[in-house]
């Protein structure tokens, strides 16, 4: 699902309306009826609707949804905001339907002064008070009447994306004048807003609904984010010849563990195995043969030179891919084993992760040594940390990612509920596979094994990414789906990877 900015978001609006073709207000009405079903979907008749408009198109969108919510014989009050009486064309029409009606319960048409009507629980509220062509906080007494609602003990639809909260960058917006909803019904697809953590309590649940822009728009535009779908990842499973042989399926190296976190060197080499990897080789300092051997039976165990932690490169020759980080600990002998070890790397494809990439926060001048399209898995912490500041929230830390992957020319997996894989091309793939029971440790190392061992198995870089990721969340829904959440171990993911995998080839 590809992601439009708000200038993409009107021209696809435009395009439609000329090509299709159709009128801008009766584009309006088919929203409307798609909100207006989800709507009734969800809500019984002895629900008394609120409705909140604006003088622009959401506004709009939101009066055309209240006529036909009354039509149905629902309770609905409306108050219009038209403080510069300047509607736009469509809001005006709309307007006008709804007064000539005479079946909305209260109509209000607000030019000056607002007495906020008494919000009561039996009441939901429909906020169509400013949708995604707002660039700016709100303030005055729309800020005070998002305060109100928020304050308000209701539900609250927002409709196409919460009024207060912009399309995009949010980085320096006023928290306390975005509409706070429990339900946001967006038109058509998701906005990128909608996919960073610090916007959630913002959006509530989010419904996508269909309302047939243009395809032929959609189609050929492109556009710098997308989200990941289903069809995508399964197009890019690999079929076993069957004459092939463990050479034949590649062999990965794993450079982790150190002693007392032996756990991270095996959940990420047994992550790596169940991904398809041929052999799979574990170097990992002396004290954790036994425990390796005994986790690990079908790897092959390469011990270092000291007995606790990394502390010597591994050529890389013989190898379709290495996986470094997992456990390794960050002390400085470790730290110069890691970045000679990252020197080495040649034309073998690199996955750094973990204490690796906490060692290249500490040292931010190897940066400038990590080889091209080499694959970074931090989480956001881990980014701050690699970036050497402090992200004035997600969307700044997105375009910080954006910016490292392309200057440096890597894969930058940061990630999240919605992990977003940062091309070197600047372009941007949300996954949309898992959950929050995937918040537990030793996930990451989970990852960083499912990526090493498809690189191992012949995937190119951005094939790994993208189909590392979506298993990986995908192992985690099917393991949810069957134990719940709250007792949901990272080892549980690699158990359910066979599954994944055979959802997609099914």
């Amino acid at each position: 699902m590809k992601i439009f900015n708000s200038t993409q978001i009107r021209e696809l609006d435009q395009y439609t309306m000329q090509h299709e073709p159709i009128k801008c207000i009766d584009l309006m009405e088919r929203a409307a009826k798609a909100i207006t079903q989800a709507i009734t979907e969800r809500y019984s008749r002895e629900v008394e609707f609120v409705v909140f408009a604006g003088p622009g198109n959401n506004g709009g969108d939101a009066l055309a949804v209240a006529r036909m919510l009354a039509v149905q014989d629902y309770s609905v009050e409306v108050y219009l905001f038209n403080i510069r009486e300047n509607l736009s064309d469509e809001c005006a029409i709309n307007k006008q339907r709804v007064i000539d009606t005479q079946k909305i319960k209260k109509f209000t048409e607000i030019t000056l002064n607002f007495d906020p009507p008494q919000l009561e629980k039996k009441h939901v509220v429909i906020d169509g008070l400013f949708g995604t062509g707002l660039n700016k906080p709100l303030a005055g007494g729309f800020a005070s009447l998002v305060k109100y609602i928020n304050h308000s003990d209701v539900e609250i639809v927002s409709i196409d994306i919460p009024s207060g909260l912009m399309c995009e960058d949010n980085t320096y917006n006023i928290r306390a004048n975005i509409i706070k909803a429990n339900l946001t019904l967006t038109l058509q697809q998701k906005k990128l807003s909608m996919l960073f953590a610090d916007n959630q309590a913002n959006l509530g649940e989010v419904q996508v609904l269909d309302i047939q822009l243009s395809d032929d728009y959609i189609h050929k535009t492109d556009t710098q984010s997308r989200i990941l779908e289903e069809q995508d990842a399964r197009a890019l499973i690999k079929q076993r010849g069957d004459f092939v042989n463990k050479g034949d399926m590649g062999t990965a190296l794993i450079v982790a563990g150190s002693y007392g976190m032996s756990g991270a060197a095996i959940l990420a080499t047994k992550a790596c195995m169940r991904a398809g990897a041929g052999k799979t080789i574990v170097h990992t300092p002396r004290k954790n043969y036994d425990i390796m051997q005994i986790s690990c039976p079908e790897a092959i165990v390469q011990l270092d030179y000291e007995e606790e932690h990394f502390t010597e490169h591994v050529a890389t020759e013989d190898y379709d891919a290495v996986a470094i980080g997992p456990g390794l600990s960050q002390n400085e002998n470790v730290a110069i084993a890691m970045i000679s070890q990252l020197r080495r790397a040649g034309s073998c494809p690199v996955v750094i992760d973990a204490d690796a990439i906490n060692i290249l926060g500490s040292h931010r001048a190897w940066m400038q040594q990590i080889p091209q399209n080499s694959i970074l898995t931090p989480h956001p912490k881990e980014f701050d940390r690699l970036i050497g500041k402090q992200s004035n929230g997600c969307y700044d830390r997105f375009s910080m990612a954006q910016n490292l992957a392309t200057e440096r020319h890597l894969f930058i997996i940061l990630k999240g509920h919605y992990s977003a894989l940062f091309l070197p091309d600047g372009h941007v793939i949300f996954n949309p596979t898992g959950n929050s029971g995937m918040a537990t440790a030793g996930s990451g190392d989970v990852l960083t094994g499912i990526i090493t061992g498809l690189l191992a198995r012949g995937y190119k870089h951005g094939e790994a990414c993208v189909l590392g990721m979506y298993l990986h969340g995908l192992a985690g829904d099917l393991a949810a789906k069957d134990l719940g959440k709250e007792s949901l171990i990272a080892s549980d993911l690699i158990q359910y990877l066979p599954k994944a995998f055979k959802h997609l080839e099914d």
